[in-house]
């Protein structure tokens, strides 16, 4: 995989605790954790794609398109909870926690078992 920068990587890393956090305080401010999260949300994908792999190793190219779809799930998590805070879209209750929830799950399991797999590719 494609090594990340210096800013890069703390862009992914600020972006990923921006999403936890805007997650976490939706119930006490909406509309500020939303616009939190789907700025946390675009930061985490957008890094994750710039960590594009060019390999060969089927098992690392499936765990990659999941990781890309983790993140595209994220960003759509973010999008309905900023509609719901701020009153537009088609979420009128919590869609957007059934979208936090694919993301988040294939987010943890590519990030465990992706570098298991690089390395596996690299021996």
């Amino acid at each position: 995989m494609r090594e990340l920068s210096f800013v890069q990587l703390w862009t992914l890393r600020i972006g990923g605790v921006l999403t936890l956090v805007g997650a976490a305080l939706f119930i006490v401010l909406p509309r500020a954790a939303s616009v939190a999260m789907a700025v946390g949300a675009v930061a985490y994908a957008l890094m994750t794609t710039a960590a594009a792999y060019d390999g060969r190793n089927i098992t690392v190219r499936r765990l990659r398109r999941q990781q890309l779809l983790g993140a595209l799930s994220l960003v759509a998590a973010a999008a309905l909870a900023v509609g719901q805070a701020w009153g537009f879209g088609p979420t009128f209750r919590n869609e957007w926690l059934v979208a936090l929830m694919v993301g988040c799950v294939l987010t943890l399991y590519t990030a465990f078992r992706l570098p298991s797999a690089l390395a596996q590719g690299r021996a």
